[in-house]
């Protein structure tokens, strides 16, 4: 309450008693016997004289909820504007102006000035209707009464609370002045869109000070208190003039204005009347939304404390961080969007702690309106960015699945039904490692991965991620196919654990609540260890996939690790031909992070008609825009990459072999998969074992003809050496018996050249072509040679298949210990298309 001059505590000392439950307790029931007689019935005086006993005190303490509370950001700095007017103020009743004053009093308790704290006519009256439609059905509650239900009782209908009330009202009547009653009530009453007292009111519908406010807009305020939600001149303008004029009827009819007065306001639109706040005041309206829900939770913590209780508030509130998120929904700056109804809300949390940072409600929201908040209220179907949370994270985390295992993308049906489960592009790819299957954001892995977990540790992770599904989990969640749907808080906050190395923090806006006295309540969750380190890291480094070369490229920022996921959902067949959709979707969202900050997207209209739903191709990438434009304002100098753990293995593998890579081992057939630490390459294959059989057989088949080829390489290279020597040996003798003689007797005679007669120079050309006539013959014989090699090559080729399906024959035989007629047509076929092959 508004400070008094000296003689107004003076009057209140004199007033004021320690009223003792004993000797004056009989006085004070006999004193309102009578009333509460008619409100209570026949509820006997025995009973009347315990709930009374029961009442709270009437202190000056319990008023003292007279200065608003005060939010600090998170660097404890105070938040100077709260938006949406939810900053309460107070004011003296002298600063309020009489017209003021008489629109409430006719409206709410015209004989205000007459009673003592309760009015018998108004209360007979409320009584009749009670008795007619039903207990609770009309309130017969002066504004004394007000004050006190606001200010000392819940707002319970029963007869405790009215017996209570009424005491209470009479012992307020006592105690302070009819100004400072009314004062009471116009600082504390609520007139919706949270606006707590009538200064706060007044700037929220007019933007004014309380003493500018007109005879009209005085009883547009005054109509409020009784239906805030159904009188809001925002949302129901219509019944909000209907309202006012009500007030401005009953003002006339008890002389508080003239019939001039009355005719001349009543015939202004209430929508011309209105003038919406400041606009720095609901730049932060969706953070400040989700403040008062968690402050809500704190056990006997009312509203009116909340707003008007001199608390100390601290919160996460990153300025910057919001005004930068507010930019980029508003303004067609950073993201082009295609009309003013399309709608995106955005969850930015700290990763470490749970923080949130900033909280983007929604597009194109003006201050004073009953706005939606898509951040944190819609709950809408998550699409594929659900994937890690109920398929790929629960694999890794129970079976221990590497980002290497091995998994079939082909055409299946869900379990018990005919629906056949289908690609984005219509077809099916075939074997492939989980990373690829999220990356390409394929279904049917997804599913299988599924079913391979289970429901139950499937649904049981998610809630360790504050994913919390209700009932039953069926495998067409496993592709975000669920009514009952999350926000982008729930989906950032799940998110925010595979950035943070397993660890959830429940994402808060509030770290600490201070009471004016001194007490204090912390408000910071503690971190729960939701998974290992070896599943958030796997998971986080296949998200790295997506962003990197997968369907979130658009999301990517230049230098900075991101990991992240797209989701989108689909319309039904009713819904289709109920406004003739042929391509387009309701729903687009992508959640990610960097190793500081995680932001979850969501995009789409508030309703679904055949003007109002996501067409494009364009318009599908719109959270990806959005999400790398909020996040580029996130970075800095802290971040950094994902520590891998020790609990993880990189490993190089062959995929040719399926075995780890070697230096035989192709460029082209390698692959770095992650690996819990402990695990083989062999358990990437346990969907499909015969896969990794086959690569086994392959590899084996491969090794040993490259074994045979470097065998032959040897034989030939050493026969052509042999054939080298000889044919060197027999150049040797050839020249030696030419430059010897025999004579008759045997004898070897040298002669000299120069004693022959017909000693000449040799013909060159004679001998070039002797020489290459030579040459010719030993091409030709190597020719030969080599059709002899390939032939006896082809032949031991043929016989070495024969061996070995005479010792794959052998090794069925011994196995089974039994050989059938089948197998041996089989063995026989196999046969004839090895010989087929092979010719």
């Amino acid at each position: 309450m508004a400070d008094k001059p000296e003689t107004r505590e003076e009057k209140r000392k004199l007033k004021k008693r320690k009223h003792k439950r004993g000797s004056g307790l009989l006085f004070k029931i006999a004193a309102v016997l009578t009333v509460l007689f008619v409100i209570a019935g026949a509820v006997g005086s025995f009973t009347i004289y315990g709930l009374v006993q029961s009442a709270p005190e009437i202190d000056d303490d319990t008023f003292a909820f007279a200065n608003s509370s005060t939010l600090y950001d998170h660097n404890n700095e105070e938040i100077i504007a709260l938006s949406n007017g939810e900053n309460r103020q107070s004011m003296s009743i002298e600063e309020v102006p009489d017209h003021v004053k008489d629109a409430f009093i006719a409206i709410e308790d015209v004989r205000f000035h007459d009673h003592s704290g309760l009015d018998i006519r108004r209360i007979g009256g409320a009584v009749i209707s009670n008795i007619t439609n039903g207990f609770g059905a009309e309130g017969g509650s002066t504004i004394t009464q007000q004050v006190v239900k606001n200010s000392l009782l819940t707002a319970e209908k029963s007869m405790t609370r009215k017996v209570q009330e009424a005491y209470l009202a009479l012992e307020l009547e006592r105690h302070y002045t009819k100004d400072e009653i009314l004062e009471l009530y116009l600082n504390k009453i609520y007139f919706g869109n949270g606006a707590y007292g009538i200064v706060t009111a007044a700037e929220t519908y007019f933007n004014k000070e309380v003493d500018e406010l007109t005879i009209n807009e005085a009883a547009l305020l005054a109509g409020l208190p009784q239906r805030p939600s159904g009188y809001d001149p925002y949302q129901n303008p219509d019944l909000a003039e209907e309202r006012r004029n009500t007030v401005l009827y009953v003002m006339h009819e008890h002389g508080f204005i003239t019939e001039e007065e009355y005719d001349e306001e009543r015939s202004m639109p209430v929508e011309d009347m209105l003038q919406r706040g400041s606009e720095d005041q609901s730049v932060s309206d969706a953070f400040m939304d989700q403040v008062y829900r968690e402050l809500e939770q704190i056990d006997g913590l009312t509203a009116q404390m909340i707003y008007n209780g001199g608390l100390e508030i601290y919160t996460t509130y990153d300025a910057d961080a919001q005004a930068h998120v507010e930019e980029v929904l508003n303004s067609d700056q950073f993201v082009q969007y295609p009309d003013d109804n399309f709608q995106a809300g955005v969850t930015v949390v700290d990763n470490r702690t749970g923080e949130i940072k900033a909280i983007g409600g929604g597009r194109n929201q003006e201050a004073g309106e009953n706005r939606s908040n898509y951040a944190t209220h819609i709950k809408r179907s998550p699409g594929s960015t659900i994937k890690p949370i109920l398929s790929y994270g629960p694999a890794i985390e129970h079976l221990k699945w590497s980002t290497y295992q091995q998994i079939e993308d082909e055409e299946m049906t869900y379990t018990g039904s005919d629906q056949v489960i289908r690609n984005y592009n219509g077809q099916y790819h075939g074997l492939m490692s989980i990373r690829e299957a999220l990356t390409q954001s394929w279904n049917t892995p997804a599913v299988k991965t599924f079913q391979e977990v289970g429901a139950d540790k499937a649904q049981e992770f998610a809630g360790n991620i504050g994913i919390n599904i209700e009932g039953s989990v069926y495998e067409s969640y496993a592709l975000g196919s669920f009514d009952e749907g999350i926000s982008p808080l729930d989906l950032a906050g799940a998110y925010s654990a595979f950035a943070n190395e397993g660890t959830y923090n429940e994402p808060h806006t509030v770290r600490k609540v201070v009471f004016p006295d001194g007490r204090e309540i912390n408000m910071q969750p503690e971190g729960v260890q939701a998974m290992s380190d070896y599943t958030a890291y796997m998971v986080t480094d296949m998200l790295k996939s997506v962003v990197e070369e997968g369907t979130g490229q658009l999301a990517a920022i230049g230098g900075v690790p991101v990991a992240g996921k797209t989701g989108t959902t689909n319309f039904n067949e009713e819904t289709k031909q109920k406004y003739n959709i042929d391509e387009g979707v309701p729903d687009v969202w992508f959640a990610g992070y960097t190793s500081n900050y995680t932001a979850a997207v969501w995009t789409g209209y508030p309703r679904i008609d055949e003007n109002s739903y996501i067409k494009t191709r364009e318009d599908r990438q719109i959270a990806q825009h959005i999400f790398r434009e909020v996040m580029s304002g996130m970075v800095n100098e802290e971040t950094g990459e994902f520590a891998k753990p020790d609990s993880v293995e990189e490993i190089t593998i062959d995929t040719s072999t399926g075995e780890r890579a070697d230096s035989s081992s192709s460029r082209s057939d390698l692959v770095t998969e992650l690996f819990v630490t402990g695990t083989t390459v062999k358990d990437a294959y346990s969907l499909v074992e015969d896969e990794w059989e086959k690569k086994q057989k392959e590899a084996r088949e491969e090794e040993r003809a490259k074994q045979e080829q470097q065998r032959r390489e040897r034989e030939r290279s050493e026969e052509r050496e042999r054939r080298k020597e000889e044919q060197q040996e027999t150049d040797n003798d050839e020249d030696e018996s030419e430059s010897e003689v025999v004579d008759e007797d045997g004898l070897n005679i040298e002669i000299d050249p120069s004693d022959d007669e017909s000693n000449e120079e040799p013909n060159d050309s004679s001998n070039d072509e002797e020489q290459g006539s030579d040459e010719e013959d030993n091409v030709e014989e190597e020719k030969e040679e080599d059709k002899k090699e390939e032939k006896e090559e082809k032949e031991e080729k043929k016989q070495e298949k024969e061996d070995e399906k005479e010792e794959e024959r052998d090794e069925e035989n011994n196995e089974s210990n039994s050989s059938s007629s089948d197998d041996e047509s089989d063995s026989d076929e196999s046969d004839s298309d090895s010989e087929e092959e092979d010719n």
